[in-house]
């Protein structure tokens, strides 16, 4: 599988798209450079882009400080070790803190490799992810966005793709995701490519900043 793991895949990915669509074009002018974001592979990562489902960059940035204050270090053992009261203590529901040690008890029983996750194709891995409750398809393709580079995964799910996506393609409401799904698919094989662009657009155009992760 060919993976975005360098600025030269993203600028190869950004030709091809502009190729093929002038208003991702006029979005890549707009916007200025398109971050890679790659982050290493493991339950240190998953854990961020758990907490930061369905909240403001701010508040997941305020959980991800508050639970590696309660654990030290975010791994699966730590986060096992914390009572479910020293989790609520850290301002996490108790969905996201029951997500994240059954994900932590997976990957202790070697029931889920996240690394080896990386190397599948994507509807293998999102499959294999999304088994576990609490771990939805966003959840999983951010994780392979990010640390797997894959290079056709498409977030539709998320919010800011769908707002910049609307005042990108010029559209009179934001799309849904199973709508913005299918208005990406005219992007494949790059769509890990224009989910960053459209992150980068959100930021950087519509001064709002939404990526799940960091640079």
């Amino acid at each position: 599988m060919r993976r975005i793991d360098s600025t030269d895949d993203i600028a190869e990915g950004l030709a091809a798209l502009a190729q093929g669509d002038a208003r991702l074009a006029r979005a890549i002018e707009l916007c200025g450079p398109v971050p890679l974001r790659r982050r290493p592979p493991g339950y240190a990562t998953l854990a961020e882009i758990i907490l930061s489902q369905m909240v403001s960059k701010a508040s997941a940035n305020a959980l991800q400080r508050k639970l590696e204050l309660a654990a030290g270090e975010i791994n699966p053992a730590a986060i096992l070790a914390l009572s479910p009261e020293a989790l609520r203590q850290a301002g996490l529901s108790r969905a996201k803190a029951e997500t994240l040690c059954r994900v932590g008890t997976a990957v202790l029983a070697g029931e889920l490799d996240l690394e080896h996750l990386c190397r599948l194709e994507g509807r293998a891995a999102i499959s294999t992810m999304t088994s576990i409750k609490g771990v939805g398809p966003w959840t999983a393709e951010v994780y392979l966005l990010f640390c797997a580079g894959h290079p056709d995964v498409f977030p539709a799910g998320d919010v800011a793709l769908q707002s910049a996506a609307a005042e990108i393609l010029g559209l009179d409401v934001r799309p849904q995701s199973r709508a913005l799904y299918r208005l990406a698919e005219d992007w494949s094989p790059w769509r890990g490519v224009a989910a960053r662009l459209l992150w980068a657009y959100y930021g950087a155009v519509m001064r709002r900043d939404a990526t799940p992760l960091g640079a």
